[in-house]
């Protein structure tokens, strides 16, 4: 897989994830949802933090802005770091199966630290009414923006039985985060090395080596007959 592919599956990702974003969040009042399916719904949440919604202010003597600053500029030179990744995998020729992978993490990350610094200045808040895009009074500040969530599965939404000790009678839901389509392409280039991890990382054989192998295979067969 050469540079010009990554960069389109990269960019594709990205268009799709932005409008997801945009749209939601110039349709929807924070906390609105919709039932597409029982199991699926779109659900309007903003991320302040990292993963699963955890704040580095929870974590650290820190206030939440600080954390949130702290958190936007660790995700800067992660970005730095995984396009330094995909970049030298794709020079060194290595597997489709990594470049992809790479590629996906990478359009994840991108995606969701667009939202991280830009968010802020553009739009206003969704408060009790749908937010305005390039508003003239913006919720926040440059790399101060919030990430937009709206995928939500609770494929299992139920009650756990009395009988149950400590967690009977309670609300038991599977699957509980929101996400997006970033932080989607994210844990598919996660799960594809996880899964494929041999094929990811195995080394590729150039065509020569490809070739001479495949002579020495033919003439040992000859040998034989």
């Amino acid at each position: 897989m050469n540079i010009k592919k990554s960069l389109l599956l990269i960019l594709a990702i990205l268009i799709i994830d932005q409008i997801s974003k945009i749209y939601i969040k110039t349709n929807f009042v924070l906390g609105e949802s919709v039932e597409v399916f029982n199991w699926f719904k779109i659900l309007f949440i903003e991320n302040e933090g990292a993963a699963w919604g955890a704040k580095l202010s929870d974590i650290l003597p820190i206030s939440e802005s600080l954390g949130k600053l702290f958190l936007t500029i660790f995700r800067l030179f992660a970005i730095i770091g995984i396009g330094y990744w995909l970049f030298d995998v794709i020079r060194k020729k290595a597997s489709n199966t990594l470049i992809i992978a790479v590629s996906l993490i990478f359009a994840g990350a991108l995606g969701n630290i667009l939202d991280s610094i830009f968010y802020g200045v553009i739009f206003d808040d969704s408060n009790n009414h749908v937010a305005t895009m390039f508003s003239e009074e913006p919720y926040g500040k440059i790399f101060y923006g919030k990430v937009v969530d709206m995928l939500y599965f609770p494929l299992v939404d139920t009650t756990w039985p009395d009988w149950v000790p400590y967690f009977g009678g309670n609300n038991f839901r599977f699957f509980e985060p929101v996400f997006n389509i970033a932080d989607t392409a994210i844990s598919t280039g996660v799960g594809i090395l996880l899964v494929f991890n041999k094929r990811a990382f195995g080394e590729k054989k150039e065509d020569g080596e490809q070739n001479l192998q495949t002579f020495d295979d033919e003439e040992q067969a000859h040998e034989k007959l």
